[in-house]
């Protein structure tokens, strides 16, 4: 089979991955091979390919990257009941062995043994993707693998950080994102479905604003133009935002949280690549937080497919071949891509 693969860490997206011939994966026991019909082109790729997570987790390249996957089940091995050859699927990004105390616990992400294909493992940017049953959730009706794809990533991250921020929502309360690309979209999305707060979104482009306020948000911000800080306090009428969430995550975005936040606010931190520099009084004064966001569970991923059957939620994706990997990482590092790019095996 066809995959596309990463042979030394680079910062120049252009020769980043290889497309080669390699072995078609087999199932064992739990496993399911999955005939990639999409797989989702994510910000974390190119940061794989830069060799941010080396330090992180375990890599042995080279190496097939993708970790947003649907396709269609072609092998299962004789363990495997959850489902069936022919059945289509959509991929939780992680393998995890189900015995361990945090999937006791439904922490799917905290597995103890966990493998992660396209960070740790081969992954979906390939014909065929090897995963276990305990990642794959079938879907419902006429859903295209390839159009859901990057919810098994991006979707479930933003619907992650929406569901923890919509528990401290109420109606009319100020939530404000920040980023409207790949995941922020679907975020202001999830937010819209989730709870009755007021939604500003805060991006650079005119498109992205655009979209915003097509998918949910009440208010659109260009922060390169406007005084995020003035404008935040007047849409709140003094209180702030509630609710932060930040698919950005560069030091400028990160720092918005102190000057914005409400009594008891909370900065959630979805994309990376910044740093916090705050001092600590910032977060003693009106007892504000800065939260990670790491993925979601496999329940969340079931949630999010039900928000998608229902139509509450719509991905923004646009359709690329093999062949053309590379070309996708240069546009996602130069911002080009609107919504989320799909690879299409």
């Amino acid at each position: 089979m066809q995959a596309a693969r990463l042979h030394e860490y680079t910062h120049e997206m252009s020769e980043a991955l290889r497309i080669e011939e390699i072995d078609r994966p087999s199932a064992t026991g739990n496993e399911v091979v999955v005939e990639v019909e999409g797989a989702g082109w994510c910000q974390t790729d190119n940061h794989v390919i830069e060799g941010m997570w080396e330090q992180y987790v375990p890599q042995e390249l080279p190496m097939t990257l993708g970790h947003e996957n649907a396709g269609t089940v072609v092998e299962t091995g004789d363990a495997v009941s959850v489902v069936e050859e022919g059945e289509r699927v959509i991929c939780h990004p992680v393998m995890t062995c189900g015995t361990c105390r945090p999937c006791r616990l439904g922490e799917d992400m905290y597995c103890e043994n966990v493998a992660f294909p396209g960070l740790t493992h081969d992954g979906g940017f390939a014909e065929y993707l090897l995963t276990n049953e305990r990642a794959v959730i079938p879907l419902p009706g006429e859903v295209d693998p390839a159009t859901i794809a990057p919810h098994a990533d991006a979707g479930i991250t933003a619907y992650h950080a929406a569901k923890k921020a919509s528990k401290e929502l109420n109606p009319g309360d100020v939530a404000v994102v920040i980023g409207v690309g790949g995941l922020g979209h679907i975020g202001v999305q999830c937010l819209d479905a989730l709870t009755a707060a007021d939604i500003v979104a805060l991006d650079l482009k005119e498109s992205a604003r655009d979209l915003a306020s097509d998918l949910g948000a009440r208010y659109t911000l260009n922060p390169a133009e406007a005084d995020v800080e003035s404008e935040i306090d007047a849409i709140s009428n003094g209180a702030g935002a509630q609710q932060i969430i930040d698919f950005v995550g560069r030091d400028e975005t990160t720092a918005l949280g102190p000057k914005i936040a409400s009594p008891g606010g909370d900065h959630h931190v979805v994309g990376y690549g910044g740093h916090v520099h705050e001092p600590a009084q910032a977060f003693v004064n009106g007892e504000f937080a800065y939260r990670g966001t790491l993925v979601g569970k496999y329940t969340e991923l079931q949630e999010l497919v039900a928000l998608v059957d229902r139509g509450d939620v719509d991905l923004h994706t646009s359709q690329y071949g093999l062949d053309d990997v590379n070309s996708v990482a240069e546009k996602l590092e130069h911002g080009e891509i609107d919504g989320r790019a799909v690879i299409v095996p």
